[in-house]
């Protein structure tokens, strides 16, 4: 399947030096899927609804302060590609061009309901995120905000004292409780506020109750369930209990889409931009010098994230860098920082090698366990 059928003219050209308040009128008045921002004729990003409404940015401020890059798709791309750039390209939206013709725009919410009905191939477990990050109701908004910007993440699940799920704290919901604080209290003298809301508690912002999926439905029915209530994740849990054992996303989905059953080891990159110092081929190489080392495990997908931060060392920026792996033995990760791309890839290496040698321990004590079971049942 290409996307021929999905990408939609559905769009509104406008130059980067266009105001945001314009632009925000243009979205409300004819409701277009994105709007496309270019420079002199050339193509410079995408704008989304949604990265506009959330957008604190005021009206005045020019498009491209806030525009998102985003690879340009052929319009015949295959669907499975088109999924992959926009996961690498960390982007909901991205522009489509016959040959040097802009004619239009894809969404993965469109991708995903073209392939909605094929989703009940697979199940929640096979591909939610394992690795999650939480924050307790009794946290401050302070610290949720912190690690919603160090992990690069949107939304938070909210666990009580005995780590059961709560509810769910999204940067949405932050943005909203700001600009609902300060429409409340008008002009007046706002010196201290910031330091205010950064005390509260998380309970105070946090929804509840929390839309949720569990291991064994179809993504099919995970992903209709985030159409219907307008959401990009939800929290999973298992069955017969409200644990916190992972969650799944929109992105996930997309991702899953590009899954290879190939003998050689699918290697997706997320902000693929950052590869400064490091080519993909290096990479996929040092993947699989270390997956090696464990022959038994088959790798179905291995997933990487680089984030940039502010700080930077005689101009490399300092890169966050996190590695997941899909395999037959289970979930396995590694996460480390570094100046650059490929310092902070090996970091982050080195932590999924000793992760990889320690599950090649512990399988290998079980096997000499049950070997020594089986010989004294002998005696």
């Amino acid at each position: 399947m290409d996307i021929v059928d999905i990408a939609t003219p559905d769009f509104v050209e406008v130059d980067a030096d266009e105001r945001l308040g314009k632009i925000r009128a243009i979205f409300e008045r004819e409701k277009p899927t994105g709007v496309v921002v270019m420079e002199d004729g050339d193509y410079v990003g995408v704008i989304g609804e949604k990265q506009l409404v959330r957008s604190r940015v005021e009206d005045g401020t020019k498009a491209s302060a806030v525009v998102k890059t985003a690879p340009r798709i052929d319009r015949r791309e295959d669907v499975r590609e088109a999924a992959r750039m926009l996961v690498e390209g960390d982007t909901q939206i991205a522009p489509v061009y016959e040959g040097e013709q802009l004619y239009g725009v894809v969404t993965g919410d469109a991708i995903l309901e073209a392939v909605l009905e094929n989703l009940d191939a697979i199940t929640v477990g096979q591909i939610y995120s394992e690795d999650v990050v939480t924050v307790g109701e009794k946290d401050r908004v302070g610290q949720a905000i912190n690690r919603l910007r160090e992990n690069d993440i949107s939304r938070l699940p909210v666990v009580d004292d005995r780590d059961r799920l709560a509810g769910i704290v999204t940067t949405h919901d932050i943005v909203e409780f700001v600009v609902r604080d300060e429409d409340r209290q008008g002009k007046r003298d706002r010196s201290g506020d910031a330091d205010r809301m950064l005390d509260l508690p998380v309970y105070d912002l946090m929804s509840s109750p929390v839309l949720t999926a569990e291991p064994d439905e179809t993504v099919e029915a995970a992903v209709e369930r985030m159409f219907e209530n307008d959401v990009g994740g939800l929290v999973v849990t298992p069955a017969d209990g409200e644990d916190v054992i992972g969650v799944l996303t929109k992105t996930d989905v997309l991702r899953a889409l590009t899954f290879t059953e190939e003998e050689h080891m699918d290697v997706q990159i997320t902000n693929v931009k950052l590869l400064d110092t490091i080519e993909r081929s290096e990479i996929v190489s040092a993947l699989t010098e270390v997956v090696d080392k464990y022959q038994r495990m088959q790798v179905h997908h291995a997933h990487l994230r680089f984030h940039e931060h502010k700080e930077k060392l005689r101009g490399t920026p300092l890169l966050a860098c996190q590695i997941r792996l899909r395999t037959s033995h289970g979930q396995l990760a590694g996460s480390g920082e570094g100046y650059g791309a490929d310092h902070a890839f090996h970091v982050a290496l080195d932590k999924l090698e000793r992760n990889v040698l320690e599950l090649k321990g512990i399988n290998a004590d079980e096997k000499y366990r049950g070997q020594l079971l089986r010989k004294l049942g002998e005696l």
